[in-house]
């Protein structure tokens, strides 16, 4: 043990990956909003006060409600930015480094190619604007600093793209997705384990600070990731509707999405020596385990 990381939003996606990820490496200190509200500086203060072993923090909580923060402007930017503000003020008075999650959200979608860590910010909605605003916080506040920027996160827990994709596969008698909206289809497991790496290398104080990438690998539509996800069922015995690919104007929704959402992790191979596998492996384990354990059940 190395004492202890605290980990926010715990019971989400990268939360809960950690969990299975870190096994004994770390003790993971994951605390519910009743014992510490990311939305109350004083709450975050005093919740770290509670020891004085803090060997790093792990800012994976977050808004995450990208339509419903268009008219919750004050929780988004609570939670997505004050929050991992005092978490980055904290670390630093402990001398103690901060990995903090971030989104693609951040770009506007308009670049041609894959996003490159140096590429301007513009974010279209709250969502955006509010982890924008935490990444800027936590620069600012911390230069022991890790930002990881991630995208189109799905996994065996919470709710995401596959599982509602499975969901409505076995309800409806046909699908209709998005398809020109791209990204990187990212298991929050790997993640997780990225996360998993980067504390090992900033403990021994090797690693690198830094605003960082990491996604699986590879391209895909929502509608690419929706028939990956069909087809991969299927050879479990699911039921394969088809699924029709539309537009972004055929959804509509509160809060404008980037058309394009691809992200580079070349800076973080780099650094880290992290090379992301392929998407489409990430997501087959994902729809192999949700389905043993549809069986299971």
């Amino acid at each position: 043990m190395r004492g202890a990381i605290l980990v926010t939003g715990g019971t989400g996606q990268v939360g809960t990956s950690l969990r299975a990820v870190a096994g004994d490496r770390f003790e993971l200190v994951m605390p519910s909003r009743a014992e510490m509200d990311l939305s109350d500086p004083a709450s975050v203060a005093a919740f770290l006060a509670t020891r004085d072993d803090w060997a790093a923090v792990v800012s994976s909580g977050a808004y995450t409600g990208v339509d419903k923060a268009e008219s919750d402007v004050v929780a988004a930017w609570s939670a997505n930015a004050i929050g991992p503000a005092a978490l980055a003020v904290a670390t630093k008075a402990r001398g103690i480094p901060i990995v903090h999650i971030s989104t693609d959200y951040v770009f506007d979608g308009s670049k041609a190619g894959f996003y490159l860590e140096s590429d301007p910010v513009a974010p279209l909605g709250v969502y955006g604007a509010s982890k924008e605003g935490g990444e800027q916080a936590v620069r600012s506040a911390n230069p022991a600093h890790v930002v990881l920027r991630t995208a189109w996160v799905v996994s065996p827990f919470g709710a995401n793209f596959v599982k509602t994709m499975l969901r409505l596969g076995a309800e409806r008698p046909e699908l209709r997705v998005v398809a020109d909206q791209y990204g990187c289809p990212t298991s929050a497991l790997d993640i997780a384990a990225t996360v998993v790496a980067i504390l090992d290398r900033l403990l021994a104080g090797e690693g690198a600070h830094g605003t960082y990438q990491f996604v699986n690998a590879g391209e895909a539509s929502w509608h690419d990731l929706a028939e990956a996800v069909i087809a991969r069922s299927a050879s479990h015995g699911a039921p394969q509707p088809p699924v029709t690919p539309i537009t972004t104007a055929d959804f509509p929704t509160p809060a404008r999405r980037p058309a394009n959402s691809r992200l580079s992790t070349a800076k973080l191979a780099a650094d880290y020596g992290i090379t992301p596998r392929d998407w489409r492996e990430a997501v087959n384990e994902i729809v192999d385990t949700l389905m043993a354990e549809k069986k299971a059940a």
